[in-house]
């Protein structure tokens, strides 16, 4: 049922809003689904599919005026209650990055597409750009390839930590179970280097998996 999403013609319903602020415009009248996706999901996936996608919509309204640090775990814990399924299991593919509309329609996803969801829903209650970075790193104690989401105060500031393995978010400092490998938000993409410096090696383009996703989202937008 989920690889309907992707496959289907159908699939150009899904993503209404979510392009600009993939590309870095921040969305003036926020998470806005139409009464045309609602309508879709609720026959497509059910009455629950419909309602977390309501939940979502209701979370960014309530907490658009919040302070930071509640955005945040709001945030983390709304989306962490999705389950993590493999990529290949749930869609069909090796690797695929989700859209929040997609994650939360068949209420499962990766560490890539809990990481995107919380990003975007962060962009779009107002937090900046250059505060908020996808992490891609090595998960230590299981030896794996993770991603994470990291919320930075002022640039040089130590990062808050928003992950999908725990709900409790902690400064990177105390999560020595992650090596932060590169991280990348819509204005750039950053390599971090031994030394803890993160060097600036382009923009986000470069990652094959995020330009197909936003490609992805303009073919949906424009079909």
């Amino acid at each position: 049922m989920a690889a309907a999403i992707i496959r289907s013609t159908r699939r150009n319903l899904l993503i209404p809003l979510l392009l600009p602020v993939l590309m870095g415009i921040s969305l003036a009248s926020g998470i806005n689904l139409s009464d045309r996706l609602m309508e879709y999901v609720l026959q497509e996936f059910g009455l629950e599919a419909q309602q977390r996608l309501q939940n979502w919509q209701r979370l960014q309204g309530l907490a658009i005026n919040a302070p930071i640090d509640r955005k945040l775990h709001l945030v983390n814990s709304f989306f962490n209650r999705a389950e993590f399924v493999s990529d290949q299991s749930h869609w069909g593919e090796e690797d695929y990055w989700a859209t929040p509309v997609e994650l939360l329609t068949t209420n499962g996803g990766d560490c890539e597409d809990f990481s995107i969801a919380k990003y975007l829903t962060l962009r779009a209650m107002g937090v900046p750009d250059e505060q908020l970075r996808i992490v891609y790193v090595k998960a230590l104690e299981l030896n794996q390839a993770h991603m994470v989401l990291a919320w930075y105060k002022t640039p040089d500031a130590e990062p808050l930590i928003l992950d999908n393995l725990i709900n409790h978010i902690k400064p990177a400092s105390q999560r020595t179970d992650l090596e932060p490998v590169y991280s990348f938000n819509g204005e750039g993409l950053w390599l971090n280097q031994q030394s803890g410096v993160r060097k600036r090696i382009g923009d986000a383009e470069k990652l094959e998996h995020w330009r197909k996703l936003n490609e992805r989202l303009e073919e949906q937008l424009n079909p």
